[in-house]
């Protein structure tokens, strides 16, 4: 079972800003990757659900946080129908994201008290998604729906909706800066922040530079 509460979680992303999304099928690159987001303060991780035996690298990955990282919140992304939802919880998903917003995966979520995170595209699923108990609504993809002005269009009439935009957010200051004046609650970052360079030639200190950083920035513009 989960480890944080629904609760905790929420925080942690509201609190830290950022949640980096994440997926290679090497369990070892995986760890990796999440000291060294960790060791920069990340404290809220999403690993993606696209690969063959994704599970399997997950169920590895959570036990490796549960004994070396403590602190690290880890959840499932890409998940989109109830039955992996299920899969995931029983692995200690502390969190499920979702690109859509699939109202049976909020049922699974919700029995087990655990976030559930979908991904909406318009005020109107966005509305559904919060009567189904979602604590932060995904944007996705965050660019391509409309960017930091659909983001400010929609917390007009809907000021209490936490957001978290993923797909086009960069970890610099211009990015971020418009996606947080916006009224982000946090965001989720893929390929922007953990480069194929980093993972082709083993920078993961500069990750960890690279997330200080991000997180830095983050706290001066929220």
């Amino acid at each position: 079972m989960s480890k944080f509460t629904r609760i905790q979680v929420a925080l942690a992303m509201q609190n830290t800003g950022l949640v980096p999304v994440f997926y290679h099928a090497d369990v070892e690159v995986s760890k990796k990757v999440v000291k060294a987001c960790y060791d920069g303060g990340v404290r809220v991780f999403e690993f993606t659900n696209r690969g063959d035996f994704a599970h399997e690298v997950f169920n590895e990955l959570n036990k490796y946080c549960r004994e070396e990282l403590p602190e690290m919140i880890m959840g499932v992304g890409s998940v989109i129908d109830a039955a992996t939802t299920s899969l995931y919880l029983q692995l200690g998903a502390n969190f499920i994201v979702s690109p859509i917003m699939k109202e049976e995966m909020a049922l699974v979520c919700n029995r087990r008290k655990v976030l559930w995170s979908p991904g909406c595209g318009s005020l109107t699923e966005i509305s559904r998604a919060e009567e189904l108990g979602a604590e932060i609504v995904k944007i996705f993809p965050g660019s391509q729906v409309g960017g930091p002005g659909f983001v400010k269009a929609i917390k007009g009439p809907f000021p209490w909706t936490s957001i978290m935009p993923t797909g086009g957010v960069e970890p610099t200051e211009e990015n971020l800066t418009k996606w947080f004046e916006a009224g982000v609650t946090c965001v989720g970052m893929g390929s922007k922040l953990i480069t194929k360079d980093i993972l082709q030639e083993d920078k993961y200190d500069q990750l960890t530079e690279t997330v200080k950083n991000a997180l830095a920035i983050i706290q001066k513009v929220k």
